[in-house]
């Protein structure tokens, strides 16, 4: 199973629309993962028209049109690996600690808020992932979005792409 990870697209504040080679690897996903802050409806529309299937939530900067269409915290079991999605996962400081006590019934946990990639592991064994975002770099070097797999019930091929300027 292939997975393509985004979070925190802001449109059309942040850019006018995702990234083109964002775009191509929705078709080659099996399961697309928006961790919240979308701003606009329309990409949400897009997401799911062109997504085999779309695992989302929404994030602090998401109004009531998208918090009636998505969750605060989304879950499902891929190929026997628990996984779930949330937008705010607090302070980098402690962060594996709290998730993995809020979370123990997971494998996976896709955050997002802050925009900055992050792939590490609690000692619990939770894999925390942080696609950091396609269209708002912040202070990090480069927009990005992450692609992984799933095969017999282990994530693998967990890869962090950087995006051109635009």
């Amino acid at each position: 199973m292939r997975l393509l990870l985004m979070s925190d697209t802001h449109l059309p504040k942040r850019a006018k629309k995702l990234p083109e080679p964002l775009l191509a690897e929705i078709p080659r996903a099996d399961l697309v993962v928006h961790a919240g802050d979308w701003v606009d409806t329309d990409t949400l529309d897009l997401l799911e028209s062109r997504s085999r299937r779309l695992l989302a939530v929404y994030g602090n900067n998401d109004g009531p049109a998208l918090r009636v269409r998505l969750p605060e915290v989304a879950r499902a079991e891929l190929d026997g690996l628990r996984f779930g999605v949330i937008h705010e996962t607090g302070s980098a400081q402690g962060r594996e600690k709290r998730c993995a006590e809020r979370f123990p019934d997971l494998d996976v946990l896709v955050f997002g808020h802050s925009h900055i990639p992050w792939d590490t592991t609690a000692p619990t064994g939770l894999r925390l992932l942080n696609p950091g975002s396609p269209t708002d770099r912040r202070r990090q070097p480069h927009c990005t979005y992450m692609t992984a797999a799933i095969t017999d019930g282990r994530l693998s091929e967990v890869t962090l792409h950087r995006l051109p300027p635009r």
